[in-house]
């Protein structure tokens, strides 16, 4: 990707949510790998209830982590 395309999608959120939380966004994506079984929103709903995550960045890590999956 050149330097001067923006990142879109769920991915753009990335640097936000590192800063915001302090953990890298594997860790996250490896939280939602222990309820991978849940639909969309009972997994935005693990990480706003038990992780405290604002629900933009929860939405944004789910549909990454459900994307890759179905890759």
């Amino acid at each position: 990707m050149a330097n001067d395309e923006k990142t879109k999608g769920p991915a753009s959120y990335f640097p936000s949510i590192e800063k915001t939380y302090g953990k890298p966004v594997q860790h996250w994506l490896d939280l939602l790998d222990t309820v991978r079984d849940g639909k969309h929103m009972e997994q935005v709903a693990f990480l706003k209830s038990e992780h405290e995550i604002g629900h933009g960045h929860a939405n944004a890590l789910v549909a990454w982590h459900r994307a890759r999956r179905q890759a």
